[in-house]
């Protein structure tokens, strides 16, 4: 009896693709620079922002190597499109700058979310409109929410009183932005801050 050693067989598995997306194409830049620029022809502004009229496209793109700087299509949709000879890299650290400026300059408003029920206690009311007040004068909207269970759904007329009790105790640091409003088994209101 000869002992053979054990061989395995080769399994060929076809090559993994890792879900990648071949039939992509590369992402173009915001604007098109030097040899991107389809047109044919374009209305040209040299670097210190002097118009200098309508020139061919192979021109253009002499005079920008010329200065050695770049091409860039400012207004695509314009005919002819508008291009503009300036140094590229510059163009998008100021555009960037431009958005966090405008970014910094939001004011981002938040809802916060109070909620009452309709037999609620009376330190538990104060309690509550304080935590409105402090949101109200921190700048931010307030919804006001009074829930219902079961047979308090018969008894609406409760909810109201302490919305109606809340706008009138808070009426120096906000006003109602929306009258109370049923949703389900709640009763809302927005209240915004005063200016």
């Amino acid at each position: 009896m000869s002992l053979v050693p054990f061989q395995e067989e080769a399994t060929i598995f076809p090559p993994r693709r890792f879900d990648r997306r071949f039939d992509r194409k590369a992402a173009e830049p915001e604007n098109r620079i030097n040899d991107l620029i389809r047109a044919t022809e374009v209305r040209l502004i040299d670097d210190e922002g002097a118009q200098i009229g309508v020139v061919p496209i192979a021109e253009a793109q002499e005079m920008a190597r010329v200065k050695d700087l770049d091409l860039v299509e400012i207004a695509p949709g314009a005919s002819p499109p508008v291009c503009k000879i300036m140094n590229y890299g510059k163009f998008q650290f100021q555009q960037k700058k431009k958005q966090n400026e405008a970014k910094k300059k939001q004011k981002v408003i938040i809802v916060k979310e109070v909620q009452f029920r309709p037999r609620i206690d009376e330190h538990d009311f104060d309690f509550k409109k304080n935590n409105v007040t402090r949101f109200l004068e921190h700048g931010d909207k307030v919804k006001a929410s009074v829930r219902f269970r079961g047979r308090e759904m018969s008894h609406m007329e409760l909810g109201k009183a302490v919305l109606d009790r809340l706008l009138a105790e808070i009426k120096e640091v906000g006003s109602a932005e929306t009258y109370p409003e049923v949703q389900g088994n709640r009763m809302t209101v927005i209240i915004s801050p005063t200016k």
